[in-house]
Parts: structure tokens; sequence; C-alpha cells
């Protein structure tokens, strides 16, 4: 009968899915797009369609949380202000060009010995190259200091050495105008550019990152200490720059991209990641 043929029918697409699955297990914040990157790096040529199609069917859907309170670090002007020099101009034709920078805020809560529950805040300042929206340095702090800021930036300097014309880029946080900041971007012959105030799209490079790691290893799970947060999130950014791939940079992870496309020379000593990351207690 032909409702017993269709259940004698064998899954042509089994092999498939198997590969899915074993995608997601590795990369659980996958959605059908980079799954079909991942499947097309490996050589199977497949319609997008149906890669979102099986994904729906075997439940793989990506969690999706609501984008909460922002940090702001701008406390009015209280150095020196720069141009917008960036312009929304986001694309870089070759690395270590445009380099863009912001600070965001995190939390962890942790039990005292009453038994009340104390919250805790970690403070993340990454630099990220625009040419391939790769983190290149970055500080992990209790607080938004000087020191947390000015020393991911003078890795991101050296890091970027190997470029003439540098433009580096921010909001108008208190941080980025302070003469410290200003004063060190100066000796090197960087270009500083900064947002205009209270516009957070001239800077949507790094609000992009921060809400793909928080959506990633943030939202939706607590932490319990300063410690195990930091830790999440070195691993995390290490696989956002090696592994995680992205649909404009051609199904590459940011590190994939640069070495297959940029003839640059800087190099870094043997078994090193390019990340320069500091942690911060002060």
């Amino acid at each position: 009968m032909y409702w017993q043929k269709r259940f004698d029918r064998t899954n042509k697409d089994a092999d498939l899915e198997e590969k899915i699955i074993d995608i997601r297990s590795n990369h659980k914040n996958y959605g059908y797009r980079r799954i079909y990157g991942h499947l097309r790096n490996q050589g199977i040529v497949i319609n997008k369609k149906k890669v979102q199609r099986l994904v729906q069917k075997l439940n793989l859907q990506v969690t999706s949380f609501g984008r909460k309170s922002k940090y702001s670090s701008y406390k009015g002007k209280v150095g020196k202000l720069s141009d917008n020099i960036i312009k929304r101009n986001f694309k870089s034709l070759k690395p270590h060009q445009k380099i863009t920078t912001d600070t965001s805020e995190f939390k962890y809560y942790t039990i005292d010995n009453k038994g009340n529950t104390r919250i805790g805040k970690l403070y993340l300042n990454a630099f990220l190259d625009m040419y391939n929206s790769e983190i290149i340095s970055y500080c992990i702090s209790k607080r938004p200091t000087v020191k947390a800021i000015i020393t991911p930036l003078k890795e991101a300097i050296k890091i970027t050495s190997d470029c003439k014309e540098r433009i580096f880029h921010s909001d108008q946080g208190w941080g980025y105008q302070i003469k410290q900041y200003t004063k060190i971007l100066k000796e090197y012959g960087i270009t500083q550019s900064m947002s205009r105030k209270g516009n957070c799209l001239d800077n949507s490079p790094m609000e992009n990152f921060f809400g793909i790691l928080k959506q990633e290893m943030y939202h939706g799970k607590t932490y319990k200490s300063y410690e195990q947060l930091k830790q999440a999130i070195d691993v995390y950014i290490k696989y956002y720059n090696e592994e995680r791939i992205k649909e404009k940079l051609g199904y590459l992870s940011p590190v994939e991209y640069r070495r297959k496309n940029a003839a640059w020379k800087f190099t870094f000593p043997k078994g090193k990641v390019q990340t320069k990351k500091h942690q911060t207690q002060i």
C-alpha cells in the first residue's frame, strides 16, 4: 500500500543530516547559513535553502536573545575630540589599515558568606581590524581603567606596525579622549577618528562583534566568578578569530581570511596566536 511504501522509503539525506549534526556539535551557535558555508568548505555542493529545511527538520535552530542594556563610557568632553574620519566606510583593502576599539561590560554573580547574591562586573576592551573583523588585541579587567585601555592599544600599535597609514577609530568614550591615549597615537603617526556623539552605527563593526560575543557565550548563561567569565571570553575570542566562519569573508574565519588573502610580512613566534590579551586586576 502507498502509506507502507512511504514508511519503508530510505532517508536519502541521512549522510547529510549526520554531517549537519556533527557541525552543530562543534559549533553550537551556527545557524543554517554558517552550516551551509561549512559544508561548502568541505566540498559539498548543496542549496542553502535545503540546508535551512534540514536544520529545521532536525530542530537545530539557534536560540536568539534580546539585546540588553549597553554600557556607555561617555562622560562628556574630558579631553580631545577627533573628527569622524571613517564616516562609516568600514571596508579596508589591506590588514592593519583601519582599527576600531570599544569597551563592553559583563556581569557575574557570586554568593557571599551570608548567602546573598552579589553582582560583579568585568570589562573587555578590544581592538578590531576592519579588514577581516579579527580581534588583534584586548584587555580584560575588573574596572574600566586607563591601563586597561592603554595596554591593548600599545599591543595593537605593535601588531599593525607594518602599515604606514593607520586610522584608529573609537566612540567618544572618556578613555579615547584623554592625553595618555591621544599622545601615543600622535607619537606613532596614527590618525585618530571618532564616532559622532550618541551614534553607535558609526562604530558598527565593534558593536557587531560585542553583539555576536554576547549572543553566543554570555546571554542565557550565568557566570559565578570573575575567573570563570574571563576564561570563557578568552576561549571565545580564540574561537572567533580562528574557527568561526563569516559569510562576508567567503565562509572563512578572520585568521584564515587574512592568511589566504593578505600579502604582509608581520610574523609571529611559532605556535603563537596573533591576538594579544591582557588581564589586569586593578
